[in-house]
C-alpha cells in the first residue's frame, strides 16, 4: 500500500510517497481503509518537529481520516469488519491503511460523506470545546473569530451563531469573509484592509466584545485581546501565522478579562467520556442540517503536496481533503 512518509523532522520537501507493507492489527486494534484525510495546519507542523507531540520515525502525518474498517485485532468488540467509521490517530492518515485503537473510532452518521467525515472531528471539536467548555459563551453576547474562513475559523462562526450569539468574522480578504456570511456570521472585518480594533470599536458601539476565538496569533492578537469587553475571554486556539504574540497583561486589568487556553486534543484524552459527550451533539447539529462542513479544495494522495500547501499557506476556505478513492 502506499504512504506518504516523514523520515525525518525536516522541511515538507523531505516527505516522500512510497510502497510500504500492508498494516494488521494487534490487540485492540483495527485496520482502517482510508477513503479520505483532514488536513490541518498541525499536520505541517509535525513533520518539521514543530508540534507538541513528535511521533517515532518514520511516520505519516494525518491527524484525521474517515474510512472503513478492513480487520479487526483480538478483544475489539463493538466494530467490525465492513463498518464506516472516523478516527483521530494524530498522525497516520496520508495513507491507504490506518492501524488504530479500537476504542478511538466513531461510526459514521447516516448520510456523512467520507472527506465530509475526515474533515470534521478535529475543526468541530476543538470550536465546540472552545466556545462551550473553555469560553462559556452565552446567547446574547458578542463573538469575535480571526481567521474567520479557516478550517476552524469557519466552524467558530457556525456554532457561535447556533449558540446565539452576535458574530463578527474577520478574516484577510472580501471573498473569505462572503464565505464567512454565508455561513451565519452577522458582522465582517477585513483586517487586510482596516484597523481590526477600530472596526470592531465601531461594530459594539465601543463596548467591545465578550469572546474572541483566535487560531492565528501574531500580530493581530494584541488589538483583539483589547477588543475584549468587561469580563471578556480571549482563547488561544493556535499561532498559524507563525507568530506566537506576546501579551501585556496590564491589558486585562481593568476590564478584569481572561486569556484562556485551548488545547482540544490534550483534553479529549483526560475527559474520553464529555468528549464522546461532545460528538454526540456535533452529530446531532450535523443531522439537523445545523453544521455545514466546508471543503474549498480536495485532491488524490499523490498530490499531497499541493494540499499542504494550502494549508500552511492559509489559502484555503473551510478545510482541505485528501480523498483516497
Amino acid at each position: 500500500m502506499k504512504a506518504v512518509l516523514a523520515k525525518e523532522f525536516a522541511p515538507l520537501d523531505k516527505l516522500v510517497l512510497e510502497e510500504v507493507p500492508d498494516r494488521h492489527p494487534g490487540p485492540g486494534q483495527v485496520v482502517i481503509s482510508v477513503r479520505a484525510c483532514g488536513l490541518n495546519f498541525l499536520d505541517g507542523l509535525i513533520v518539521q518537529g514543530k508540534y507538541q507531540t513528535k511521533p517515532p520515525l518514520p511516520f505519516s502525518p494525518g491527524a484525521e481520516v474517515a474510512g472503513v474498517i478492513t480487520e479487526v485485532g483480538s478483544g475489539v468488540t463493538g466494530v467490525t469488519v465492513g463498518t464506516r467509521v472516523l478516527a483521530i490517530p494524530g498522525h497516520g492518515g496520508f495513507a491507504e491503511q490506518l492501524v488504530t485503537d479500537a476504542a478511538g473510532v466513531m461510526s459514521l452518521p447516516p448520510g456523512m460523506d467520507f472527506a465530509t467525515a475526515a474533515c470534521f472531528p478535529i475543526a468541530y471539536g476543538t470550536s465546540q470545546h472552545a466556545l462551550i467548555d473553555r469560553g462559556n459563551l452565552k446567547s446574547g453576547e458578542t463573538l469575535l473569530v480571526l481567521g474567520a474562513a479557516g478550517g476552524v475559523g469557519l466552524t467558530a462562526v457556525e456554532i457561535g451563531k447556533l449558540l446565539g450569539a452576535r458574530v463578527i468574522a474577520a478574516a484577510s480578504s472580501d471573498e473569505k469573509l462572503a464565505l464567512c456570511r454565508e455561513h451565519g456570521a452577522d458582522e465582517l472585518v477585513n483586517y487586510a484592509s482596516s484597523d481590526l480594533r477600530e472596526r470592531v470599536k465601531e461594530l459594539t458601539g465601543g463596548r467591545g466584545v465578550d469572546v474572541v476565538y483566535d487560531p492565528v496569533g501574531g500580530a493581530y492578537a494584541e488589538p483583539a485581546v483589547r477588543s475584549l469587553g468587561f469580563l471578556g475571554r480571549y482563547l488561544v486556539i493556535g499561532f498559524a501565522s507563525g507568530e506566537i504574540p506576546r501579551i501585556a497583561l496590564n491589558l486585562l486589568l481593568l476590564k478584569q478579562s481572561s486569556i484562556v487556553g485551548v488545547f482540544w486534543g490534550a483534553w479529549t484524552k483526560a475527559q474520553p467520556l464529555k468528549s464522546a459527550r461532545n460528538f454526540a451533539q456535533l452529530f446531532e447539529w450535523y443531522a439537523a442540517g445545523r453544521l455545514r462542513p466546508h471543503i474549498s479544495h480536495r485532491y488524490p494522495l499523490e498530490r499531497f503536496r499541493e494540499a499542504l500547501d494550502v494549508v500552511m499557506n492559509r489559502r484555503a476556505q473551510g478545510k482541505v481533503a485528501l480523498e483516497l478513492g
